[in-house]
């Protein structure tokens, strides 16, 4: 395939193309229905549960008047249940959900201390009889549990050894 030159003289444009037309399909026109435009509609939303994981199916009903349009609401109702749509939604999203492997648990809620996030609770010792409960400090080379408690009342802090249990020195 060659390129035309971008430096001549003649534009792209100019030049008629070579490439074959083909013969345009004759479209049936739309029915004359279509093109009315209705003045009322109704818009259901049914949710399955009260969570966002929930599924949720939301038909429209358009209608002339309001009443045509109620019924037509009502009908469609009756037909979702009847036709077993609502309870098919369900048991695809059933499936859906059972297929998900998904990513890595979910965080638990953080926690402030001091005006500072702690973003995790700390493990349970074996032992521990700190009664004001600890708080879990880590930085790049040790991890220790300091007691809550007020100060002069805190409890010797347990420092994380190398197993990565905590311990009293």
């Amino acid at each position: 395939m060659s390129y035309p030159d971008p430096f001549e003289d003649k534009s792209p444009w100019d030049v008629p193309s070579h490439q074959t037309t083909t013969a345009k399909k004759e479209t049936a026109p739309m029915p004359e229905t279509s093109r009315h435009l209705a003045r009322f509609k109704i818009g259901f939303t049914l949710k399955a549960g009260s969570g966002y994981d929930a599924e949720w199916l939301t038909p429209t009903v358009y209608g002339d008047t309001a009443e045509d349009t109620a019924r037509a609401g009502a009908a469609l109702l009756n037909a979702l249940k009847a036709e077993g749509l609502i309870d098919l939604t369900a048991k695809a999203a059933d499936y859906t959900r059972s297929q998900f492997k998904g990513g890595a648990g979910g965080t638990g809620p953080k926690t402030f201390q001091n005006g500072k996030v702690v973003p995790k609770t700390p493990p349970a010792v074996a032992g521990d009889d700190c009664p004001h409960g600890r708080s879990l400090v880590e930085k790049a080379n040790w991890a220790a549990m300091f007691c809550n408690g007020p100060e002069g009342g805190k409890c010797e802090p347990l420092w994380r050894q190398k197993d990565g249990g905590f311990k009293a020195k």
